[in-house]
């Protein structure tokens, strides 16, 4: 039962009414503790039972479908994939209202097959949440398991990847990008001439821009301001690095189509435009390269997904004093990310002894 008075002592495991759990939260807010509060108890009813507006980003990964029974009743255990999907819509909508207005959901889904058929239930759900729910999606990860489990099917591919999808409630949600960017080289001065991240320098584009055919005279005379503009840029430490396209010397990135593309149009009107890189690093892209949970000692549970796949959604959506939310917490993969990062967090998980084993592993 909770127990507000020792909450930065200890974990606590409170029950699902909506008068301890609204006391809890609010209690939570207001401590210094980052440890995770769980609550035993059915996703839906539970989240029900949570005021609007109270988590910065909900990280989890349901149940999947008819693919292996998980201790305790709930999720997954449907007759047919479609009682699933309506199912788990029902909880992901009390996750989007619990959720603050700047709020993320990032879920992790699996597939299966029925009859040698890949059913899709990734994005059927996701097409669900964005067409009925009002989510706006932001990004498809695929999570590309590097080494997959073995697979004797004998007229398919063997799976190794898994979706991540990143929803929103609102445009304008809380995502912190240069907490998630990789170190960038930097750039230097050299003799004088100011040579990039990559080792650019400008004197292969001054020369294209003096010898260009494709240019006019004003047009020559703006490349060569720009380009001092840029290299000024990369001298200060505005960008690391950059890139020239220059009308009739490089291929035009992307598309040469002016309808579709700014770059093109502005390729077309200027006659150059440069590619910038930011100084604080390159962004991750959406294939993620990470190896899949191992385990062999999590007493019971197969399914945790690994603490790789937590940290980056946590860092970039959930601001250092928030709070993350997983409905599914299992053995508390996100729980203990979380605390690891310096956020508080709340977990939920119909089976009491799956909380007991994420109490167990957030408290070390």
């Amino acid at each position: 039962m909770f127990n507000a008075s020792n909450l930065v002592n200890e974990l606590h495991t409170i029950d699902n009414t909506q008068l301890n759990i609204q006391n809890c939260l609010l209690t939570y807010e207001k401590s210094g503790s980052l440890h995770p509060i769980f609550i035993q108890g059915d996703a839906l009813h539970t989240l029900q039972q949570i005021p609007d507006n109270c988590f910065d980003v909900c990280m989890t990964s349901p149940p999947y479908w008819s693919h292996r029974e998980y201790s305790g009743l709930g999720i997954g255990l449907e007759d047919t994939y479609t009682d699933y999907i309506n199912n788990l819509i029902k909880i992901l909508l009390e996750v989007k209202r619990v959720l603050k207005p700047t709020g993320s959901l990032w879920l992790n889904i699996g597939d299966t097959y029925i009859n040698k058929h890949l059913i899709g239930i990734p994005w059927r759900v996701a097409l669900k949440l964005t067409d009925e729910c009002g989510f706006i999606l932001r990004n498809s990860i695929i999570w590309n398991k590097v080494k997959g489990a073995p697979d004797n099917s004998k007229d398919k591919l063997r799976c190794v990847h898994e979706h991540l999808f990143h929803f929103v409630k609102s445009k304008n949600y809380y995502y912190d990008v240069d907490s998630i960017r990789s170190t960038s080289r930097s750039a230097k001065v050299e003799n004088g001439k100011v040579i990039s991240a990559t080792g650019v320098s400008g004197i292969k584009y001054r020369r294209q821009i003096e010898l260009s055919t494709a240019l006019t005279e004003i047009e020559k005379k703006n490349a060569f301001t720009a380009l001092e503009d840029i290299l000024n840029d990369v001298k200060e430490g505005r960008l690391s690095d950059f890139r020239m396209i220059i009308r009739g010397q490089q291929r035009i990135t992307h598309s040469s189509g002016e309808k579709v593309s700014g770059r093109a149009r502005e390729l077309k009107e200027r006659g150059f435009y440069f590619l910038k890189y930011h100084p604080k690093g390159a962004k991750p892209g959406d294939v993620w390269d990470i190896l899949p949970e191992d385990t062999q000692k999590r007493e019971g549970h197969y399914a945790a997904y690994p603490e790789d796949l937590c940290k980056l959604p946590i860092l970039v959506s959930c601001p250092e004093n928030g709070i993350v939310l997983d409905p599914f917490c299992g053995t508390g993969s996100t729980m203990k990310v979380a605390r690891a990062l310096g956020r508080k967090s709340l977990g939920i998980d119909i089976c009491k002894d799956y909380i007991k084993m994420a109490e167990k592993r957030c408290s070390i």
